[in-house]
């Protein structure tokens, strides 16, 4: 596509598209997705520069894949299945193109991979070529930069088409889109992760009071979350743009899912062991603090959080807590059996609520907590099975298992810190 049939309104739309977007993962997720549009890409990845941990406990720069995407091996999939990809580094030198692209800071532009000037530093990995059974030939590698040249990320694009489906080289029109298209891509990503270094703050804080409350814990449930809501409105046809939305909105509550827990006692939080059934009843109040972290709603981003925060405990069959009660009071709506207020059930229950439960409970049985070490994947998925129509939604139950490969992917994004 030429710079004449890419016109600059359409850039705009990108551009206004792109700023929506307030979630730092589905952002570059979108930004891979729109880069490979711009230029008609078959495929590509998306990196950025993280300080990874080196076998010497050293902190070393490297680029870290985030997204892959690839439309070929993707309608080989049954329909609203992902492609699943493995997660890795890539050192910032001048031995790979991205890693070239990365320390130089400069566009890079390989008509055929497998034909390199014999002049060039780098060569290409034809590993995953060997694996996936796909043909990678033109190759376009662009920097993701600050205006004050501070390195973020990479965006490769694989494979450009042209109208009939054919694989050529990436053209300099091509160049030109991609760069303009990077350079405004940069200031969204920049807002996104601000965003998402402020909540990994908020929850810093929770972590100094309560240890399970990690950031990996959370970009885990937030990742199953999106996954599980992805799948379910696939099967319910909701359009594409209100699934973005929705997604946007949920990712971030669900990291605020045990928000509340910055209000319990540290005797409590930080017991080495099981709840007495009183500390239980004290504990069971974070729902009631979280939601009231968003008793004054300015957006669909803290209704989201609040039902999240106030429902997330509840269980299909209606024994789960608070139920219904005043979230700003505590006090009981609606009485049910033992003097208790009656719990939520079925569809009472916000389908956040409803999705976020499964998402905490799967997470907290795969994890070593204090009291328990970690249970086997065999184990966990039997007792999702099994809570099936009492604690969880028989239906996201289903949807569980269909997207289960997603699932392992994102503990694999996600791994839990070695003590």
């Amino acid at each position: 596509m030429g710079m004449g049939e890419m016109n600059v309104m359409s850039l705009i739309e990108i551009d206004s598209k792109l700023n929506e977007i307030q979630d730092f993962d589905l952002l570059l997720e979108r930004i891979l997705f729109e880069a490979r549009k711009v230029v008609h890409a078959d495929a590509g990845s998306i990196y950025i520069k993280e300080a990874i941990e080196d076998a010497m406990g050293e902190k070393v720069e490297k680029l870290a894949i985030k997204y892959s995407q690839n439309d070929t091996t993707e309608k080989e999939l049954p329909p609203g299945q992902k492609p699943i990809y493995s997660f890795f580094t890539v050192p910032i030198t001048d031995k790979t193109i991205s890693g070239y692209c990365a320390l130089t800071q400069r566009l890079v532009n390989v008509p055929d991979a497998y034909n390199l000037p014999a002049r060039v530093p780098y060569s290409f990995g034809k590993h995953f070529d060997q694996i996936s059974g796909y043909k990678t030939t033109s190759i376009l590698a662009i920097p993701l930069k600050t205006a004050e040249g501070r390195l973020l990320g990479v965006i490769q694009v694989i494979n450009a088409k042209d109208k009939s489906g054919a694989i050529i080289p990436f053209s300099s029109d091509d160049e030109a889109l991609i760069s303009h298209f990077a350079n405004n891509a940069t200031m969204a990503f920049q807002k996104a992760q601000i965003m998402r270094t402020m909540i990994l703050r908020m929850i810093k804080m929770a972590e100094l009071r309560d240890p399970k409350e990690t950031g990996t814990h959370v970009n885990r449930v937030a990742g199953y979350a999106v996954e599980i809501y992805d799948r379910w409105a696939t099967r319910r046809g909701l359009s594409q743009d209100d699934r973005d939305k929705y997604k946007d909105n949920l990712r971030i509550a669900s990291m605020l899912h045990d928000a509340g827990k910055v209000a319990i006692s540290d005797t409590i939080l930080k017991k080495p062991a099981r709840f007495t059934p009183e500390e239980y009843v004290i504990m069971q109040n974070h729902t009631l603090h979280g939601s009231a972290l968003f008793d004054d709603p300015q957006s669909p981003l803290d209704i989201l959080a609040r039902d999240i925060a106030f429902t997330h405990h509840e269980n299909w069959d209606g024994t789960g807590y608070p139920g219904w009660v005043d979230p700003s009071l505590g006090t009981p709506l609606r009485m049910g059996e033992g003097n208790k207020p009656l719990g939520k059930k079925g569809e009472e229950i916000p389908l956040a609520g409803r999705i976020v439960s499964l998402a905490d409970v799967f997470d907290a049985l795969c994890s070593k907590r204090v009291y328990k070490e970690p249970w086997t994947e065999e184990d966990v998925l039997m007792e999702i099975r099994k809570l099936s129509g009492t604690k969880f939604d028989p239906e996201l139950v289903e949807v569980f298992f269909e997207i289960l490969a997603n699932i392992k992917q994102i503990q694999e994004r996600y791994p839990e810190a070695v003590a």
